[in-house]
């Protein structure tokens, strides 16, 4: 087989398996268009035959849809911001600083991973009722603070950054916090990019923890106000698609936006770890 031909079948297949992989998302964004019970007629169309705003009209005016968005920006973007901070600075310590038990403390962390998120909810609830978090963003935001994927993910990165770069700063008389600030956190960047584009997706698509620790409606997430708006439409799909693309088309946006760092990151994180 020549290789034009062997070119031509791989490139062949992998759009065949694109298309495969866009069109549903295609076809939920077209019937996010429909005419309410356009879907639902047999064969289902694939395209709108009047396409209108309609749905996404109710959408925001009538089911609340933009004070979930604000509330799904407000909680992704501070667990994002925050955890970013305590991330970075645990990975590194672990990775670069030297101090009493630190692989000890590294390998109880990387223990805990084998304990399933579930197991710690009701604990975990029932410290934040104590400290009346309830019902509150900081109860959604505080326990995604760190993440022992995120310090790992930072720490396996940073062990890549020359000690002698560190040093020399150091003998230089550049403190900690400069060092840290000043060397360390560029030569972060592709890492940093990554690990914020996994825990934005993570919280923005977190469904669980926000239903248990938010009980009023006024500070729903995306995520829930579309489960409860699916039981008060659940016949209405071309409702419920408007829903999805208003739930995924901010991630996919940021994703598209940002992939060129996020593959540099973890290409690199192979390359190091």
């Amino acid at each position: 087989m020549s290789p034009r031909l062997m070119k031509a079948i791989i490139n062949g297949l992998l759009i065949g398996g694109a298309v495969v992989a866009l069109f549903p998302l295609l076809w939920m964004l077209s019937v996010s268009f429909m005419v309410p019970g356009e879907a639902s007629a047999l064969p289902p169309p694939l395209l709108p035959a009047h396409a209108t705003l309609g749905n996404y009209r109710e959408l925001f005016v009538r089911a609340g849809m933009g004070r979930y968005l604000l509330n799904s920006v407000l909680v992704a973007g501070a667990v994002t911001a925050l955890s970013l901070v305590f991330n970075l600075m645990a990975g590194y310590a672990f990775a670069k600083l030297r101090f009493a038990g630190r692989e000890r403390l590294f390998r109880a962390l990387l223990g805990a991973l084998v304990i399933p998120a579930q197991v710690a909810m009701l604990p975990l609830f029932l410290l934040l009722k104590y400290m009346g978090l309830v019902n509150s963003y900081a109860g959604v935001v505080a326990p995604a603070l760190a993440s022992v994927f995120g310090i790992f993910l930072v720490r396996q990165y940073a062990r890549g950054i020359p000690d002698e770069l560190l040093e020399a700063a150091r003998i230089d008389g550049a403190g900690e916090w400069h060092i840290f600030t000043r060397i360390v956190l560029p030569l972060l960047k592709p890492i940093i990019v990554t690990l914020a584009i996994f825990t934005f997706l993570a919280a923005w698509n977190d469904f669980m923890w926000p239903l248990i620790a938010l009980t009023g409606q006024e500070h729903y997430t995306l995520p829930i106000g579309l489960a409860s708006l699916a039981r008060e439409h659940a016949q209405d799909s071309e409702l419920m698609m408007a829903g999805s693309v208003v739930t995924v088309l901010p991630v996919l946006a940021l994703f598209l936006s940002l992939q060129r760092y996020y593959l540099e990151g973890l290409l690199l994180g192979s390359v190091k770890g």
